[in-house]
């Protein structure tokens, strides 16, 4: 699910940084590249858990 969102607000900055409006763009950057890291976090955390 947070992939998901990543990838919907990283659609919102591109649409956003074509249209011209540069701060919406950088703010959902911003988020899509949070929501981002957090996912490979839990991503890694599950999957470490998942061999132990």
């Amino acid at each position: 699910m947070l992939l998901y969102w990543a990838l919907v607000f990283a659609i919102v900055a591109l649409v956003a940084g074509v249209f011209g409006f540069g701060g919406v763009a950088s703010a959902a950057g911003g988020v899509a590249r949070i929501l981002f890291f957090i996912f490979l976090v839990v991503f890694l955390v599950t999957l470490i858990a998942a061999v132990v």
